[in-house]
């Protein structure tokens, strides 16, 4: 069902989901959207399962006339979103009519902002996933971000009865400066006092920040003297924080298979978010927790969507 036409694309809209699982052996990347918890959110606002296919926008979003009757809802960073000029807000549903015309601008709050709708956003699965992979050129709408006069498309799905909202103790915030917790390893043996600056320093967000990962900028982290600073390439996942030879670290996303470099601790995958909705200039902490906390953490944050998910359910 033609949906939405790209009236303006923004610098980088693409579809995303929950990500394409099981292809990193031969080089295929997970991809997926990288603030989980506003994708699921979105989806759930608007009657969807957690996984439907949603827009992802970083830094400015598109503007979009719509040609067919939907309910949307709008997560993650504050876009300055308008509906037909008029400004709507983000965790909560809006109703659209044909004529409309959805906004987006330079985002106010956070770094990426996405957009749910009914049914889901509607283009072939590549790999079990509706995904884009811009690198290879897979997935989501020709494996490519939206450009102008592109047609949005969204799956069957019933209109909502009654609006819904997020309430505003689950509503995330996206501070200047964030603390993400995380796990030393694989390769934390490859540090001694690498490990205290790691955990007792602050760093900066660099301009060299993308879907692929987070350079960061700080005190160099130093490698156990006679360790080399490379190791024989690895498979990678979500959350790696990397220290190649200059002693920065890099926080790897999901658009990455492999690496060479030491691994001197991971990011836990509930404060990927987090990290998704930082930007240049944005100060970040670590905090070192034992992998059993990172499992109840885990746990928590599930129990926590199902609530959500029950208690939008009900409205």
């Amino acid at each position: 069902m033609e949906t939405f036409l790209v009236l303006t694309p923004g610098p980088f809209t693409t579809v995303q989901d929950n990500g394409r699982i099981g292809y990193q052996h031969m080089g295929i990347p997970v991809s997926g959207v990288l603030d989980a918890f506003s994708l699921r959110v979105a989806n759930l606002l608007v009657g969807n399962a957690e996984d439907r296919a949603v827009l992802e926008s970083t830094i400015v979003g598109p503007q979009l006339a719509v040609l067919r009757e939907a309910d949307i809802a709008l997560t993650g960073g504050e876009m300055g979103a308008t509906l037909n000029y008029q400004p709507i807000e983000n965790w909560k549903t809006i109703h659209l009519m044909p004529g409309d015309v959805l906004t987006f601008q330079q985002v106010k709050s956070g770094c990426r902002g996405y957009l749910a709708v009914s049914g889901g956003i509607d283009v072939p699965d590549v790999m079990g996933s509706k995904s884009t992979y811009f690198g290879g050129k897979i997935g989501g709408y020709s494996g490519r971000p939206l450009k102008k006069g592109d047609i949005i498309t969204r799956g069957s799905g019933s209109l909502l009865n009654a609006p819904r909202y997020l309430p505003e103790k689950w509503i995330p915030r996206y501070p200047d400066h964030l603390t993400l917790r995380a796990v030393a390893g694989p390769q934390d043996d490859h540090f001694d006092e690498g490990l205290e600056t790691l955990f007792r320093s602050e760093f900066l967000v660099s301009s060299k920040a993308d879907r692929m990962g987070y350079r960061l900028q700080g005190p160099p982290i130093q490698h156990r003297e006679n360790v080399p600073q490379s190791i024989i390439s690895e498979s990678t996942m979500p959350g790696g924080i990397q220290v190649p030879a200059d002693g920065q670290p890099i926080i790897l996303l999901v658009e990455q298979t492999v690496g060479g470099y030491s691994k001197i601790a991971t990011v836990i995958s509930k404060d990927l978010s987090k990290i998704a909705q930082a930007v240049p200039g944005n100060s970040v902490t670590f905090e070192s927790i034992t992998l059993e906390k990172a499992h109840h953490i885990y746990t928590d944050h599930e129990k926590r969507i199902l609530e959500i998910a029950e208690a939008l359910a009900g409205r």
